[in-house]
């Protein structure tokens, strides 16, 4: 393969043409023998055109090139350098696995004293003028949520308090945090007090947020005049995420008790039964797959059940009663009877959906009516 060609004049007699030289040639000739010395066209003038060839170099002007292996080039504009996602790893040996107690103890003392430097690197930074601040661990709390609390990874956390990964908090510890105390505060609180000069912006730029979002959490206008002393609530996003944890959680109340007293209004019977699925299709009921036992015509849309007899004799259930079949919303209504050997037993009709009956398939549910 040949490599970067570069252009040097030579006087050897006989050169080969660059376009059939191959391995190992180490001189060849750009121009082509079938290129020829050719001067300038000049074409009629009544033709309003004039084409103008460049005049080649005659053959003993011609410069050679000298063909450069890859080798060449690469040893003399290639520079090459470790990469940056293996640099600093090294192959683990076996024997590495199994220290002598001796070399654990050594590499136990170098940690406690890589841990002192960390403090003593802190406490200076601390003497430089770098403001640091306290959090006390409360109940709930695991170093990964406060450190996204507070804008910080967990690595940077756990190095700044002397941490391993191994090491567990608990609740009343105080953690060391790069932020004055006051900015503390006023995060694990959510709300600041403005202060004289503050600006929708400037108190949106301080916290990370938007002046649209500042504005709307708390429910002024973004042109508002801030007056000193008033509370704004920050609407940072550990406290968004709590808030939106919350709201779900009473919407899943509400909607509970909206289906308990729904089942209080509808009716006071409940009973625990077997329920399984048909569908319209020969092989789940018979030759008449639309035809109900009462001798009603059905179509795969409605929202019908199929009852055992005792339910009928016993229970107080009738032909059209209206129930509410557990797990499943809306109400169905009785139009079918299933075979007299079933007990406390229904078969709810899904149309022609084979997929959803199986799906379905047999459960324990509570029937109200």
């Amino acid at each position: 393969m040949l490599g970067l060609v570069g252009w040097e004049n030579a006087s050897a007699a006989r050169i080969v043409d660059c376009t059939i030289a191959t391995k190992g040639t180490k001189e060849c000739n750009p121009y082509t023998q079938r290129m020829i010395r050719i001067k300038e066209i000049k074409y009629d003038i009544n033709r309003n055109k004039l084409i103008i060839s460049k005049t080649l170099p005659s053959p003993e002007q011609r410069p050679h090139a000298r063909v450069i292996t890859i080798d060449e080039m690469a040893e003399k504009y290639v520079k090459i350098e470790d990469s940056l996602r293996f640099k600093g790893t090294k192959k683990v040996r076996l024997s590495d696995l199994f220290q002598p107690e001796e070399e654990y103890k050594a590499e136990q003392n170098i940690s406690q004293e890589s841990k002192q430097e960390t403090t003593a690197s802190t406490e200076k930074q601390e003497e430089d003028g770098l403001k640091y601040g306290k959090y006390t661990v409360m109940k709930g709390d695991t170093l990964g949520g406060i450190a996204k609390k507070f804008e910080l990874t967990h690595k940077e956390l756990s190095e700044l308090n002397g941490l391993s990964d191994k090491d567990a908090i608990r609740i009343g510890q105080q953690l060391k945090l790069p932020l004055s105390q006051s900015m503390i505060d006023i995060i694990i609180s959510g709300e600041y007090q403005i202060q004289a000069g503050d600006t929708l912006i400037s108190i949106a730029n301080k916290f990370n947020l938007s002046p649209k979002e500042l504005s709307r959490f708390n429910n002024i206008k973004t042109t508002a005049t801030l007056k000193t002393g008033k509370i704004l609530q920050l609407p940072l996003p550990y406290i968004i995420a709590q808030l939106e944890a919350k709201q779900k959680k009473e919407a899943a109340l509400k909607a509970e008790e909206k289906r308990e007293k729904t089942l209080r209004e509808f009716g006071k019977n409940k009973l625990r039964v077997t329920a399984t699925a048909y569908t319209s299709h020969a092989s789940q009921t018979d030759k008449t797959p639309f035809i109900a036992a009462w001798g009603n015509r059905i179509s795969p849309d409605m929202k019908i059940i199929a009852v055992s007899k005792d339910l009928l004799s016993r229970y107080g259930l009738r032909y059209g009663s209206k129930v509410k079949v557990g797990g499943l919303p809306g109400f169905y209504t009785v139009a079918d009877k299933m075979n007299k050997r079933f007990r406390k037993r229904i078969d709810i009709y899904m149309g022609l959906d084979k997929r959803r009956a199986l799906q379905w398939g047999r459960r324990s549910i509570v029937l109200h009516w």
